[in-house]
């Protein structure tokens, strides 16, 4: 692929954005979107107004003469958070309408992004559907999951990044860099990041991060994650990052999904940016969609059928390899968690939350400092002291 060419872009169940505007500022252009969600199109109307949008993939009769077709499909029934109903559940099964499109289109480079579910879920079934349609179709396909972080986002996000090509190696993008995850000395101790809708059985804890920012919840609800900040004092050692918040944790400029607002109520704002792709992973792959590289030297051994899926591999025409890489291709400048969140213009978690978060944890089995139970149960009696 010439490195100076500027590749066209076909983006389905676009979202909000995230992997075309990561994808642009690799110097990709934009072609098509493709977007149901009225919310989500309004985001895109307001920052992609120049490129045409089509409102649902079932009517899309062709994919336009692009180098790139993007497909951020829904992972509601392949999340944790969300129906675990499987690849042929009604929102994720959509992703078969992408395969017949693909019947009578050549796009050099497919790229797919999920939730990391989806390589456990029913032994992996999602994932055998979707190589065996690129497989069917002629393609060689390789896959592996990234942690947002590497990005320099202080958000914990696990995401499968699959990319398939007919006429190019899809491994001298994903596997051509290598970094390592960072160093535990490389983060403070001074935040950790929570979900308050958990207690049961895990907390989704991270250090100096947030958690997986989700389109929804345990409880069924799109809601934001806590943060328990050490030295907060009475209010603020337990709090909730603003919507804002989570666009920049996302590496969106913040307020940009405001034009959403007047689509729906303000909570869903949080669904979109839960679901959407964090923007410098898709910059980081857009790069090596433009300029691929060598795979780094790494362990490979034969998949046998039925295995479990690893999490990096690639495959073709039925012969299948893990790859031994780790979540980090690259190490960007960190930011860390109170740097980006401001814990004084931050919400304090509600009472009845915490409470309820509180009660929870007490009767897990979990194991967490027991600092933070102290610093739990010292903002529960100052937000009932305050009556708030």
């Amino acid at each position: 692929m010439p490195p100076n060419r500027s590749l066209s872009v076909a983006g389905l169940f676009a979202g909000i954005g995230g992997v075309e505007l990561g994808l642009e500022r690799a110097g990709l252009r934009t072609e098509l979107l493709c977007e149901w969600w009225e919310p989500a199109q309004a985001v895109l109307k307001h920052h992609f107004s120049d490129v045409p949008l089509h409102d649902d993939i079932q009517t899309l009769a062709a994919l336009p003469d692009v180098d790139v077709v993007t497909a951020g499909f829904p992972c509601t029934d392949l999340s944790q958070a969300g129906r675990t109903a499987g690849i042929h559940g009604k929102a994720s099964g959509m992703i078969k309408h992408l395969f017949e499109l693909l019947e009578s289109a050549s796009p050099t480079w497919v790229v797919i992004e999920n939730v990391r579910n989806m390589l456990a879920l029913d032994r992996g079934t999602a994932m055998e559907y979707l190589v065996t349609q690129f497989e069917r179709l002629g393609y060689t396909w390789a896959y592996r999951l990234v942690d947002s972080r590497f990005t320099g986002v202080p958000q914990r996000r696990h995401r499968v990044i699959l990319v398939a090509s007919k006429v190019e190696d899809p491994r001298r993008v994903l596997y051509a860099d290598d970094a390592g995850e960072r160093s535990g000395d490389d983060y403070r101790d001074d935040a950790f990041g929570f979900y308050w809708t958990e207690g049961n059985t895990g907390l989704g804890w991270a250090e100096d991060a947030i958690p997986t920012l989700k389109g929804g919840s345990g409880l069924g609800i799109p809601s934001s994650p806590a943060i328990w900040v050490r030295e907060g004092g009475h209010g603020r050692a337990i709090v909730t990052p603003r919507i804002t918040d989570a666009e920049a944790l996302q590496g969106f400029p913040r307020k940009w999904t405001e034009p959403a607002q007047q689509e729906s109520r303000a909570s869903l704002r949080w669904k979109l940016v839960g679901n959407a792709v964090t923007v410098g992973v898709a910059e980081w792959l857009g790069k090596r969609l433009s300029q691929s590289g060598d795979p780094v030297p790494a362990s490979s051994r034969a998949l046998p059928e039925g295995a479990r899926w690893p999490t990096a591999a690639w495959g073709s025409a039925g012969a299948r390899w893990a790859i031994d890489i780790s979540l980090w291709p690259e190490q960007r400048p960190y930011v860390h968690l109170l740097d980006l969140v401001d814990a004084q213009a931050a919400a304090p978690l509600s009472l009845r939350a915490t409470a309820g978060f509180y009660d929870r944890l007490m009767r897990s089995r979990l194991r967490y400092p027991e600092a933070f139970a102290l610093a739990l149960k010292s903002h529960i009696e100052y937000m009932e002291r305050s009556g708030r």
